[in-house]
């Protein structure tokens, strides 16, 4: 080599010279390659000495596309750099399978060796550079193992390599929830199958794994403010806020987009809160503030990941919603109950009507009163008599008392405290108050239940936001297909009343419905003339078959309608005694004043037309534009597609094009989009938008909470297991005498009596300590047996642990003796909870 060039170097094969008796692969009698992949290499593609090319890269990939013909991988071997320099002097490229491998320290300790690949291979290409440009001074073509077919080649591992246009796509297909595996087969199938593909399922696997890696190296806090900025620059009106505890640690993240907020502007009189859903294996709890639209479907207002489900949590997340919704409050909010949120909301929503929801509600009943009440369905009967059918305070006070003598429950305390709690549920005190027929969360846990069909515990909490946008995007498109049908259909009607014809042209299909079957309940009404009064005429109004009768006043001057029983006030739709009243006094149309705007057709368009003379954020103004370049684009591509001729005149008008836009903005660097601050939400709690800011240290980490796979039972589905197991075990349903004296009858701590036994080969003692399970029963004697947290309820026999007898897990006392004769006794005080862990 010449004197100015330095050495570096970093093969092998030169380290190791070849052995004698090293046998020849390629001898006329060893299975060459397939004749159909030596012809598939061309002349122009076999190196040749003299050869140049501009680059070492293109050197490489000369060499390795001859390689992939040939059958053979390759790998860069030694290297020489101009002096003082990083440029390649000369280089050389060999096959992969050239000199042999070193040795693996892991090997020794795993147990487990690798395959042996290197052959000492001498097939190489050697590169050198000659004025500016690599010239080919030495090519081995010769080969001593056997080389890949046509169908093998895809496995090489030089052959092997995603771009960054497949990435993209194998990327876009995770974020909407398709697996890894349907990927890889649909863009098998898009290349002509998986020879042509250009990498295997492992790499996939594996660049997906590097790049996930790498954002976690970057941090939860990083990635997820990222995104948020990400969002905040593609929706001018995306609001997010933050809240970080004195370590600058991030608690409690709260986020909404322009159409959440408009969505609220239009529907937000009544809001759903519930924080069921719990993220990832820390458990934090995940908030959804949801409501109803004009079609009567769920629509998202909200989103919030909180640390914790405390007061000081609640009226941050409380006053944080206000803000994004500029200040506008609901007028009922449902939730459950939960004395931390009924703080929260006293304190941030004083005047907003906060109801319990009734299902909740049910489950707590059947959950403290199954046990109490003999005949439990007929006492659930009469208590949604009183939740749902009494119109009047009075009314409902007096079936109360009425409930509570003929079931013996005057000194219920569980009924005593949620009768003080009386205005949250009865429907006596919150009919004057608009819910939009909602008495219960169910909204906000059918929401959670769908989240769970977009969200696995594996997914870190940037995976969470992403596929949680997909759940928005798919309600969204629901919420369109919806707003088609309005406007393309007319619904079909029962009877050709003019009053459904015109309910039809203004309700939505889903509201219609509703209106039209209190039209047709009118035919079913008996009317009673009570009077007239300050020109107000008053109506006695029962439905046949009913028991309750409605007072019904008509002022014919101002077409008012009133009735007892506040359908219209609850639910914003005129009830059957009210439309009874009008159709005799000859209205035949809804009166507009009773026509609320949130559940017509045009609901949204009204929005849209009362804010188009308001001021339009550049942001927005820009995204709006993307939006419908983005989709002018691809109908474009998707046609240009179909042929070469076409595809090639809109390469070229694309590439022109992209010239025209460059000039335009360099002469005008004014851009419509002007800077911003600080995105919105940014300001930590306690912070002005003036005053500098706190960049979060991280995401606070909440300690991992252990939690059971199984589903949560309701107290009703309690209540029904324990009385089939009464019925059919006859260890329950007898005395616990009878229990104790067949029990007896085999000795008090024989094995057989009390199921398998459980050896224990090393005891560990340690302290008496609580389980999940209640208090574990502790022995006498001095050390306890730490194996009890694992057995939960297991007591020592010998050195084995032995369940207790069956009967014990209803509370019967379990009584054993320890090693030095002294009696222990444990008792279960939660005999629910040990059977949840039996399946």
């Amino acid at each position: 080599m010449p004197d100015e060039i330095s050495a570096d170097y970093m093969g092998a094969s030169q380290a190791i010279p070849p052995m004698a008796d090293e046998p020849n692969y390629m001898d006329s009698d060893s299975p060459q390659t397939e004749p159909s992949q030596v012809e598939n290499c061309t002349e122009d593609r076999i190196p040749k000495v003299g050869m140049k090319f501009c680059t070492e890269e293109e050197a490489y990939q000369f060499y390795n596309a001859y390689a992939r013909d040939k059958g053979f991988s390759i790998r860069r071997s030694s290297s020489h750099n101009v002096k003082n320099s990083t440029t390649i002097k000369n280089r050389t490229f060999c096959c992969s399978r050239e000199g042999v491998r070193r040795p693996d320290k892991r090997e020794e300790s795993s147990g487990y060796s690798r395959p042996e690949t290197r052959c000492m291979c001498q097939a190489r290409m050697k590169i050198s550079l000659t004025d500016g440009l690599y010239c080919i001074y030495e090519f081995e073509p010769e080969h001593n193992h056997i080389l890949a077919s046509s169908s093998q080649v895809h496995h090489l591992r030089s052959q092997r390599k995603i771009t960054e246009a497949q990435l993209a796509s194998v990327e876009n297909a995770k974020a909407v929830g398709i697996s890894n595996k349907a990927t890889f087969d649909l863009m098998a199938k898009e290349a002509g199958g998986v020879e042509n593909l250009g990498f295997t399922r492992e790499d996939m696997k594996n660049k997906l794994y590097s790049k996930r890696s790498l954002q976690t190296n970057y941090g939860d806090t990083g990635g997820v403010l990222e995104y948020l900025e990400k969002k905040t620059s593609e929706d001018g009106k995306f609001f997010y806020s933050i809240q970080v505890d004195e370590d600058d640690l991030i608690t409690n993240i709260f986020w909404t987009d322009s159409k959440m907020v408009a969505d609220y502007e239009l529907f937000g009189d009544v809001v759903c809160f519930d924080t069921t859903y719990r993220k990832l294996n820390d458990g934090r709890p995940f908030g959804l503030l949801v409501g109803v639209n004009n079609h009567k479907k769920t629509t998202i207002f909200g989103a919030a990941l909180l640390y914790d489900e405390t007061a000081e949590s609640f009226v941050w997340l409380f006053n944080t919603f206000l803000t994004a919704m500029s200040g506008k409050k609901p007028k009922t909010i449902l939730t459950d109950e939960d004395a931390a949120m009924a703080k929260a909301i006293k304190i941030v929503l004083p005047e907003t009507h906060h109801r319990i929801c009734v299902w909740h509600m049910n489950q707590n009943a059947c959950k403290h009163l199954a046990g109490v009440v003999e005949d439990y369905k007929k006492f659930n009967k009469d208590f949604q008599n009183c939740i749902y059918d009494q119109e009047e305070e009075e009314e409902f006070i007096n079936t109360w008392n009425n409930l509570l003598d003929k079931y013996k429950l005057q000194n219920n305390e569980w009924l005593q405290r949620l009768f003080d709690k009386r205005e949250k549920w009865a429907l006596a005190y919150g009919r004057n108050t608009f819910s939009a027929d909602m008495v219960s969360t169910q909204r906000s846990e059918s929401m959670n239940n769908e989240l769970k069909g977009y969200i696995s515990v594996k997914y870190d909490i940037l995976t969470f936001f992403e596929h949680f946008e997909r759940l928005v995007a798919d309600k969204r498109n629901e919420e369109v297909k919806c707003d088609f049908k309005a406007t393309q259909s007319t619904p079909k009607l029962k009877s050709e009343l003019r009053i459904l014809r015109h309910a039809a042209r203004i309700y939505t299909p889903t509201i219609f419905k509703v209106f039209q079957e209190q039209v047709m309940q009118t035919l079913n009404c008996d009317l009673f003339y009570c009077g007239e009064s300050n020109a107000e005429k008053e109506y006695k109004v029962k439905v046949y078959g009913r028991r309750n009768e409605h007072v019904v006043k008509f002022s014919a001057l101002e077409v008012e309608v009133k009735c007892s029983c506040k359908k219209y006030e609850f639910v914003g739709i005129l009830c059957c005694h009210a439309l009874k009243i009008l159709d005799i006094n000859n209205i035949k149309k809804i009166p507009e004043h009773y026509i609320l705007n949130r559940w017509t057709i045009d609901a949204k368009v009204i929005h849209i037309k009362s804010n188009s003379e308001t001021h339009e954020d550049p942001k927005t103004k820009l995204s709006k534009r993307r939006q419908e370049l983005c989709r002018m684009y691809i109908h474009l591509a998707n046609r240009a597609a179909e042929s070469d001729e076409t595809y090639l005149m809109a390469v070229n008008n694309a590439q022109k094009l992209a010239e025209d836009v460059e000039k335009s903005l360099k002469i005008r660097p004014d851009s419509d989009v002007g800077t911003s601050s600080h995105p919105e939400g940014l300001h930590p709690e306690g912070t002005e938008e003036g005053e500098q800011t706190i960049k979060p240290k991280g995401l606070k980490v909440k300690e991992k909470e252990i939690h059971g796979s199984a589903r949560p039972i309701g107290g009703f589905e309690k209540a029904t297991r324990q009385k089939k197991k009464t019925k059919k075990d006859p260890m329950v349903s007898g005395s616990a005498k009878e229990a104790n004296t067949q029990r007896k009858k085999k000795g008090k701590n024989d094995p057989k009596d009390c199921g398998p036994i459980v050896e224990v080969d090393n005891v560990t003692y340690g302290q008496p300590h609580y389980t999940d399970l209640g208090h574990l029963g502790t022995s006498t004697y001095q050390n306890q047996i730490q194996m009890a947290g694992y057995y939960p309820g297991y007591y020592p026999h010998g050195n084995a642990f032995v369940p207790p007898p069956f009967s014990s897990f209803f509370g019967t006392p379990n009584h054993g003796q320890d090693t030095q004769g002294n009696v222990t006794q444990s008792f279960n005080p939660n005999p629910y909870n040990v059977f949840a862990n039996f399946k």
